[in-house]
């Protein structure tokens, strides 16, 4: 389990998961964009939905749990990265979970669905990579 500590905030994240939002966090931080980040809370911590803003001026550390870097799903990258440049903000998606969404909501144009922009129905838990409920 990997971690992620921005202004004090330490939030865990499967390494697999925190990889993947890595590469999509630094891509919107070096264009000096600031941004939200979502993700649903495990049940450990209640089980509800957290965001943090996320700005170039802040420092932020990424520490991962394993020694090797797992191996990069670009779909994935670039599902999350079309999240981001949406007005929701980067939403932590479980990795297979971009596939079964319609095409308007993997390019961020949802207009129909929950809160987070999601077919109703759909939860997500950063903690687990492969997250189906």
């Amino acid at each position: 389990m990997g971690s992620m500590t921005y202004d004090g905030l330490v939030i865990q994240f499967d390494d697999r998961v925190l990889t993947h939002i890595q590469i999509v966090i630094v891509q919107k931080l070096r264009r000096n964009e600031c941004f939200l980040l979502s993700w649903r809370d495990s049940d450990a911590v209640g089980d509800g939905r957290s965001s943090v803003w996320l700005s170039p001026s802040i420092p932020l550390y990424f520490k991962f749990a394993g020694g090797h870097i797992p191996s990069i799903n670009r779909s994935w990258i670039d599902a999350l990265s079309l999240c981001a440049d949406s007005s929701q903000g980067l939403v932590v998606t479980g990795e297979l979970d971009h596939l079964s969404q319609p095409e308007s909501v993997r390019a961020g144009e949802a207009t129909h669905g929950n809160e987070w922009g999601w077919p109703r129905g759909t939860t997500v838990d950063p903690m687990k990579s492969h997250q189906h409920r």
